[in-house]
């Protein structure tokens, strides 16, 4: 059953909120998040970032593709 996932995002476009929620069925090493017309594409960074008394796992922005239609 998915979850829901607080990640901090490093990277990607402006204007991109750099804490996401986002819903996983397990722990993943790459992450899509729809974003204006297209997805940003994030890998794990091997780290955590602590955030509120959190620990977040951080994700780094690789690419981005369109959206088909």
């Amino acid at each position: 059953m998915p979850r829901s996932l607080s990640v901090l995002l490093e990277g990607g476009p402006d204007g991109m909120p750099r804490i996401l929620n986002v819903l996983v069925d397990r722990f993943e090493d790459h992450i899509k998040v729809a974003y204006r017309n297209g997805y940003e594409h994030f890998e794990f960074a091997n780290e955590f970032a602590a955030i509120s008394d959190e620990r977040l796992p951080v994700y780094r922005w690789v690419y981005r593709t369109a959206i088909a239609e």
